[in-house]
């Protein structure tokens, strides 16, 4: 029976110096130099239907905004979680301005 191991940014052992000069060599070889063989390109249909892994979630920073009191109704009036729709309604606003200057 196998003992699976789980480390932290906090627990990670330390990368020894070999392990570091094989990351350099890895690091200075050039990317024609990549076994790409067993990976088989993406069509551009699939590339048009990729989206953000479900597991992905974005590091989160707690500041003070001030809104219009109205907005902040508008946002309340949904109940619980008013800060993860604001944070959802801008994100698509960030996300449509990003595909306009694209």
């Amino acid at each position: 029976m196998r003992k699976t191991v789980s480390y932290t940014l906090d627990t990670l052992p330390p990368v020894t110096e070999e392990r570091r000069e094989e990351l350099a060599r890895l690091a200075a070889q050039p990317d024609e130099m990549i076994d790409l063989s067993d990976i088989p390109e993406l069509t551009e249909g699939q590339l048009a239907e990729m989206r953000p892994a479900a597991l992905y979630r974005p590091i989160k920073h707690q500041i003070t905004a001030r809104l219009d009191a109205d907005v902040l109704a508008w946002l309340k009036a949904g109940g619980h979680g008013y800060q993860t729709r604001m944070n959802t309604i801008l994100r698509r606003a960030m996300l449509a301005e990003s595909k306009r200057r694209a």
